[in-house]
């Protein structure tokens, strides 16, 4: 892993509450660490791929943006982490994840259409998710997520739980979440 550049801390004001957001830069991406004031000896930590379509957009071809504001207002309430995790379209950047939907659009489902641009399935790497954890001396976390590679992947903290996020699905991501399940073991 490349030499980590750390922000100051700063006060974020949301629609969910205030949390305080951190920076830390790896190479040429910048993650996120965005937490309550008060972080208990087990937090609940969502570890969130960046999505800008899902995000920023409000996509309705995946469950990126409703995962993200269901972890703001649950860590909101009760405390803990949401590492923002700069790795967009599971690590094949913005070029290649439109180049995924056109195949999409085409019939290629989401695992079909990165292989066909000569992706894996999930090209993400967590490293920096540990450095960040390892940071805030967290050695012991609830984990929000479906996706059992998050799990296996996050070896230096022991994950206590593992608390699902529940999201509906709609007529645009119903597939997407068929394959995130089936072909990639998501738990949904």
């Amino acid at each position: 892993m490349n030499q980590v550049e750390i922000s100051n801390v700063a006060k974020l004001p949301t629609r969910y509450g205030t949390f305080n957001i951190q920076a830390f830069k790896e190479g040429d991406r910048e993650h996120l660490a965005i937490f309550t004031d008060h972080l208990n000896d087990t937090p609940i930590v969502r570890v969130h791929s960046e999505c800008l379509t899902g995000d920023a957009l409000a996509s309705q071809k995946c469950d990126c943006g409703e995962q993200l504001a269901y972890a703001q207002e649950l860590i909101a309430k009760t405390g803990g982490m949401i590492i923002y995790h700069r790795q967009e379209g599971r690590n094949i950047g913005l070029l290649g994840k439109v180049n995924a939907y056109a195949l999409q659009d085409q019939g290629f489902d989401t695992v079909a259409a990165n292989h066909q641009l000569g992706f894996k399935a999930d090209e993400r790497t967590y490293e920096v998710v540990e450095y960040i954890l390892d940071y805030f001396n967290i050695r012991s976390i609830r984990l929000l997520t479906n996706n059992p590679k998050k799990i296996d992947s996050l070896t230096n903290v022991e994950i206590v739980e593992r608390i699902p996020i529940q999201i509906s699905s709609n007529p645009h991501n119903e597939n997407y979440l068929k394959v995130k399940k089936e072909q990639l073991g998501h738990l949904l």
